[in-house]
């Protein structure tokens, strides 16, 4: 009867170290299953904050700086304008090719892409004499076109404007073209806009034109 008693129990004890096993397997395999997708999930995480943090340094350092505004009046209205940008410090490389200007005389809000054509550019390797003498540099209604005054490694060309570190540009804007209401910009006329890069901040128009136009161009900037 011992003898009997003793055979059961060994055998109970090999049946409960065989479910033992099957647990123990059962727990390795959910457990090699979970790290798999923790390590997954965090690899994707991963990209996905690097992509993040790629685009916000991006957004944050890259941005067009205006420095200055002038314009030529004529006949009590200002007809051309010319805004001159450069990169913000820091700056990626900025396409001026998907650059846009928005610009508002208060009657009317304009907005402004590059020409492209031989029809406002122009590059002032050799100096210029006059840049409001320029026709060709001012293009027509809703563009505006691009003077290259500093660009030390030729990033920017007619076919590809594109500035980076160092390079400062001029473009130019027909206003009799835009502003048609008025044939230009009056006296005493509050004129806001900015100049919007593909990414990053945009640079800022702002002035007020002065009360008279008694000589023929104009410092604009200051009045910002």
């Amino acid at each position: 009867m011992r003898d009997v008693v003793r055979k059961l129990r060994h055998k109970d004890v090999g049946s409960i170290g065989i479910g033992a096993m099957i647990v123990f397997i059962a727990m390795v395999l959910v457990a090699g299953i979970a790290a798999s997708v923790l390590i997954q999930t965090s690899t994707r995480l991963e990209a996905q904050a690097m992509a993040s943090g790629q685009e916000t340094i991006a957004e944050v350092s890259t941005g067009i700086a205006v420095f200055d505004i002038a314009g030529y009046a004529s006949s009590d209205l200002i007809t051309n304008l010319t805004i001159t940008v450069r990169p913000r410090s820091g700056s990626q490389d900025i396409d001026l090719n998907e650059t846009f200007i928005e610009i508002s005389d208060t009657d009317q809000k304009i907005i402004l892409s590059y020409n492209g054509s031989d029809d406002g550019w122009n590059d002032s390797d050799m100096g210029v004499d006059d840049i409001f003498g320029n026709a060709n540099l001012f293009p027509d209604a809703n563009r505006f076109g691009i003077m290259v005054l500093e660009d030390a490694d030729d990033s920017c060309s007619q076919d590809n404007p594109v500035i980076n570190k160092g390079d400062k540009v001029l473009l130019a804007i027909d206003t009799t073209a835009i502003f048609t209401t008025n044939g230009g910009i009056p006296v005493r006329t509050n004129v806001w806009g900015t100049v919007v890069s593909e990414d990053g901040s945009p640079g800022v128009i702002s002035f007020t034109s002065p009360a008279s136009y008694g000589s023929s161009t104009h410092n604009l900037f200051d009045l910002q």
